[in-house]
């Protein structure tokens, strides 16, 4: 079996709340799920683990800005949970995913506005990957705010869910993560001035909405999804089941992705079956 051993990078983040997830979701999965989300914990937690654990000589320091080693292999089944797939909600009327709800491959992104790893992984990775899976019909983007960072993630991720009411998250996402974005800080003047960059029609409606609990509650959701899952930092990715943590190379996402069209190809009944 052919492997490439890629570096991935991730911010390390605070330990989930204390209280335990609502009932009406988490009580509902099938109980299968528990064991692709017990490994799923493990990996992900692997690489928090190399993000906060004493630097070694030449390193750059426990700080979280250290980075761990994964591997992604190309057998389609290798690291694959297909219970996690169940994770995908595929709802055509989301306004924060991006490409075709039947889309033979959905990754699912947990990120923070402040992480500044999630904001090379939106600025360096996710627009190929735009360019070539979602563009061609193989991938779906899902994206779930997972807000650790103290009030103003909270805010931002609140933020972003009120312009994708608009029809503009994306573009709300694209000025939150550019170059310096995160160093001028999500205070409410500067969430504003972001969804005035994204072309957000209504700033009036978008301040309400931000603020609603319809806004904290999408959030609410897409974070218990992330705890559940066992994710411990930013970004955290699964892609048809399989978890990735970091923000990793390209050909880490490529690898994925593809192994993951084939498996789906794979299943799909040809003629006359």
């Amino acid at each position: 079996m052919s492997k490439s051993t890629v570096k991935a990078t991730s911010k390390s983040t605070p330990k989930p709340p204390s209280k335990s997830p609502s009932k009406s979701k988490t009580a509902s999965k099938p109980i299968l799920i528990v064991a692709g989300v017990a490994v799923a914990a493990a990996l992900l937690g692997l690489v928090s683990y190399g993000a906060t654990k004493p630097d070694a000589p030449g390193g750059t320091g426990g700080s979280g800005d250290s980075s761990a080693v994964a591997e992604v292999t190309a057998d389609p089944s290798a690291g694959v949970y297909p219970e996690l797939e169940a994770y995908a909600r595929r709802d055509a009327a989301d306004k924060l995913a991006l490409g075709r709800a039947d889309a033979p491959v959905v990754l699912i992104e947990y990120a923070d506005f402040k992480c500044g790893y999630c904001g090379k992984f939106a600025r360096d990775t996710e627009p190929e990957l735009v360019k070539k899976y979602v563009d061609a019909g193989t991938l779906r983007i899902e994206w779930r705010n997972f807000p650790i960072f103290g009030e103003e993630s909270e805010a931002a991720a609140r933020a972003s869910w009120a312009a994708g009411q608009q029809g503009r998250f994306w573009q709300f996402h694209k000025a939150a993560y550019a170059p310096g974005a995160k160093e001028k800080g999500f205070g409410e003047e500067r969430l504003t001035a972001l969804a005035k960059e994204a072309g957000v029609p209504d700033l009036a409606r978008f301040a309400r909405d931000a603020d609603s609990a319809a806004a904290r509650e999408s959030v609410r959701r897409d974070q218990e999804q992330g705890y559940s899952l066992g994710a411990t930092s930013t970004p955290s990715f699964l892609v048809n089941g399989r978890p990735i943590a970091g923000a990793q190379p390209m050909e880490t996402f490529t690898e994925a992705i593809e192994a993951a069209a084939r498996t789906a190809a794979a299943k799909k009944p040809g003629p006359g079956r």
